[in-house]
């Protein structure tokens, strides 16, 4: 869940959002609301720039970064500059530097639910790697950049119940909270008590659960439905910078047999261990799931080029032979119009798609 992109969203859940920062005011990207930055930016000089972040805020940052080793589907070309924060200090230092710049930046979660083009990415790629967490009482506080799989045992070792659904998400508390993420009859929504966000005025506020707008693989930090990410060089609103969820007591035990469960589903019934951005689509509203409509059309084993759909779970496309970012695009998009033509529904793309494709690849989720 986290991906992100823009003036600084976590989509992640590995998200990554992109988007053209606005002047001085704070606008942020995991997740994406058509860009407003300026129609004119300042021509993007990674070397004075690489540098200046350096300098300023005391961030490497690399140029020509190749951008598939951060993504769990292994794909993906290379980003004109490349940096890693720790922690929330320099995560909110390097926002500011690129909205103070103009600079057009996403910010990149875990990588589990996108998919980056074979041309990489133009601007500043920000890799949040900000994990601080702790348990207070019956409440669990995590950083943005936390794994939902570290959540899910250290909340278990806390003796605390409720986040072991997180073991089965690949990406960043931040990205789970910006796709509301869910597994396991359990979801963001059901257990999650306020998120610290960077609104887009550049102030922070702890926002209640009855503002985050969480509905299905939904929240206010997404764009708005219909809008193709691959297409945009916006942001939304908001960024997330942690949550606090609150938990329910219960034997560590008891908790660690249902993490066992988990990996056990998980292990039977998905491809793990091969390169994959997770689901692909979201399930319809009504009617068979998206995999179950993709399985009763023969299509597992499907291929194009190094992308194949997985034989375990029709709704994983995996990066089996070193395939390319367009192989993973053409085999979703080729498997959505089947779907639609065949039964008449049009799958929603639960991964998002970043970076400089071109402009006839892919079609709106």
């Amino acid at each position: 869940m986290t991906a992100e992109s823009g003036p600084g969203a976590e989509r992640d859940a590995s998200g990554a959002t992109t988007a053209t920062a606005p002047g001085d005011a704070l606008t942020p990207g995991d997740a994406l609301t058509p860009g407003a930055g300026p129609t004119t930016a300042a021509p993007f000089d990674a070397i004075a720039l690489g540098t200046a972040i350096q300098r300023r805020i005391g961030v490497k940052t690399s140029r020509d970064e190749p951008l598939a080793r951060f993504t769990t589907m292994r794909v993906g070309g290379p980003a004109d500059l490349f940096a890693t924060v720790h922690n929330i200090h320099e995560l909110r230092a390097i926002l500011r530097f690129a909205r103070s710049r103009q600079i057009s930046y996403t910010l990149l979660g875990r990588g589990s639910n996108v998919v980056i083009a074979d041309a990489g990415i133009r601007g500043l790629v920000v890799q949040n790697r900000a994990e601080g967490s702790k348990v207070d009482g019956e409440t669990y506080h995590a950083e943005a950049g936390v794994p939902m799989a570290r959540a899910a045992t250290e909340t278990q070792r806390a003796g605390l119940s409720g986040l072991e659904f997180g073991l089965a998400i690949p990406g960043t508390v931040g990205g789970a909270v910006w796709a509301n993420a869910g597994a396991h009859e359990s979801d963001i929504a059901s257990i999650i008590e306020s998120a610290d966000v960077l609104l887009a005025d550049g102030t922070e506020r702890r926002l209640a659960i009855d503002e985050l707008g969480l509905g299905y693989r939904e929240s206010r930090f997404k764009q708005p439905a219909g809008v193709d990410v691959a297409s945009t060089n916006g942001a939304p609103d908001d960024l997330v910078l942690a949550a606090t969820f609150r938990l329910q007591p219960a034997d560590e035990a008891t908790i660690k047999l249902r993490l066992d469960e988990i990996r056990r589903w998980r292990q039977a019934h998905q491809p793990l261990g091969l390169p994959s951005a997770g689901s692909v689509f979201r399930n319809p509203a009504s009617g068979p799931s998206a995999g179950a409509l993709i399985d009763e059309l023969g299509l597992k084993g499907r291929r194009i080029g190094g992308a194949v759909v997985s034989e375990k779970h029709a709704n994983f496309i995996v990066n089996d032979q070193k395939g390319t970012a367009a192989d993973v695009r053409a085999l979703a998009d080729d498997v959505r119009a089947e779907v639609l033509a065949t039964t008449g529904t049009t799958l929603e793309f639960e991964i998002v798609f970043l970076g400089d494709w071109p402009t006839t690849a892919g079609s709106a989720p």
